[in-house]
């Protein structure tokens, strides 16, 4: 009897009892313009950095306001660092 306590001999579930064949949540809503690489690391349109990653890759380099916006990304991240820069080397 304790033989079949958690399913047939082949069904997976039965070594583990806490065995879900369910797919995580992450994966179970569409994730748009997030690369493979960070999808697997666990970043989604739910998290900053995610979120920062769907916008990037959404924008189209043939749309004059995909550019601008590009532009300004580019200068919110790089402009602290060269900052830093320039206060410790000068």
């Amino acid at each position: 009897m304790d033989e079949y306590r958690y399913g047939e001999p082949d069904d997976p579930s039965r070594h583990d009892p806490s065995y879900d064949e369910r797919p995580p949540l992450v994966h179970t809503h569409v994730q748009h313009n997030i690369p493979r690489d960070a999808q697997l690391m666990g970043f989604d349109r739910n998290t900053e950095e995610g979120a920062l990653i769907a916008l990037a890759g959404s924008l189209s380099a043939a749309k004059p306001t995909h550019k601008l916006v590009a532009w300004v990304l580019l200068l919110a991240f790089s402009l602290p660092l060269l900052m830093t820069l320039w206060d410790e080397l000068f």
